[in-house]
């Protein structure tokens, strides 16, 4: 097959993969397709975690099996070689006598990486590797960033008007935006891991942080509460979702924690520093639980504290063309950037629409850390 042909295949491999958003983590999205004689006779992608991986599925999808030793496997992430909860995939490959497989991106988890290409070039298999390699890397950022720098992709989203605010000079913010971007949020909360907020927008919003205008599971809530001071009654407590509540350290005797156990959420303990929450250690322990996407639904505040820690990836903005002017709060006033040259510097995706709100997403690009975030 042409160059052409083998990424309009892989193109349709990342279609597959993405069904399995929200639900395959800590596994990675995974979509497989087999195509003999010009023709596609199988696909298949990972369904949920523990689920068949997508090359079985794609395989067994074939109604005539004897067409599997003129075909070619496209798979979007190099096949397993190792055996988890399921046996690997690059032996039923050889098994199968797929002679040709071509490869989207590599496998970052050590247990895989370059070990299901090598046991299939020994067989004799013959394997092209990288097609649309950008944006199955892409399709994975989160299982990504995991394997390679041992913390969850942190996403960052917010709702503003065009000039920028976030809220009124009376700090209502009920709605910036209209029903099809709230519902869009929704659709992004079903695909997350966990959701993180901290206690000043659960006091002002008394938010629930679940699932409700789409169909799809309700991820992990995670509360920055530093001093323990919500209550325990508050909706985001109220047992629909898994939810942690992190809290400083020096908090750790304070008997109000054990109220929040009695709920059912797990209280845990972080340092703090300059009067806020450790995040670094809040996201080792959100690594440690096989967390790999978090979702910061936070205010003005907790973005920026993100931002500035240089433990974000992503904004997700939705712009709504309103004003507010005034003083009201800025989405990241608290940068408080003085001069261009230290300004954030970003990189956008072409914005969409929903509704009349327009959605902007920007990757944030590496930042030189400041002398005191490289003394912690």
């Amino acid at each position: 097959m042409s160059q052409t042909d083998d990424a309009r295949c892989m193109r349709r491999c990342l279609d597959l993969a993405l069904l399995g958003a929200g639900r395959v983590s800590p596994n990675p999205m995974v979509g497989a397709l087999l195509v003999a004689d010009g023709e596609i006779i199988g696909e298949g992608f990972h369904h949920h975690f523990g689920a068949p991986h997508a090359e079985v599925e794609a395989i067994e999808s074939v109604t005539d099996q004897r067409k599997l030793r003129d075909a070619t496997l496209y798979v979007s992430l190099e096949p397993c070689g190792h055996f988890g909860k399921t046996p690997p995939c690059s032996q039923l490959i050889i098994e199968k006598a797929i002679p040709r497989v071509v490869i989207g991106c590599g496998d970052p988890n050590p247990d895989v990486s370059g070990k299901g290409v090598a046991q299939l070039r020994a067989a004799g298999v013959t394997v092209t590797e990288g097609v649309l390699e950008a944006e199955c890397l892409k399709a994975n950022e989160a299982f990504i960033k995991s394997h390679t720098d041992g913390f969850p992709f942190v996403t960052i989203k917010l709702a503003q008007t065009l000039d920028g605010k976030i809220a009124t000079s009376l700090g209502a913010s009920h709605w910036i935006t209209g029903d099809k971007a709230r519902h869009e949020v929704h659709r992004l909360r079903s695909i997350q891991d966990a959701v993180l907020i901290g206690e000043a927008t659960v006091t002002a919003d008394d938010a629930h942080l679940t699932v409700r205008h789409c169909a799809g599971r309700n991820p992990l809530r995670v509360v920055l509460d530093r001093h323990l001071r919500l209550s325990p009654e508050a909706k985001i407590f109220d047992g629909a979702a898994p939810t942690l509540l992190f809290a400083s350290s020096s908090w750790e005797r304070l008997p109000k924690a054990e109220l929040f156990r009695q709920r059912g959420v797990t209280v845990l303990f972080v340092e703090e520093h300059a009067e806020e929450l450790d995040l670094r250690q809040v996201l080792q322990e959100l690594h440690q639980r096989h967390i790999l996407s978090v979702m910061v639904e936070g205010g003005s505040r907790l973005s920026a504290s993100f931002i500035r820690a240089g433990l974000a990836d992503k904004i997700i903005m939705f712009i709504a063309p309103k004003l507010f002017g005034g003083d009201a709060l800025s989405a990241f006033a608290p940068l408080g950037i003085d001069m261009p040259d230290q300004a954030i510097h970003l990189r956008f995706e072409l914005p969409r629409f929903y509704g009349i709100d327009m959605q902007v997403v920007a990757y944030i690009q590496a930042q030189t850390a400041s002398p005191c975030q490289a003394e912690r």
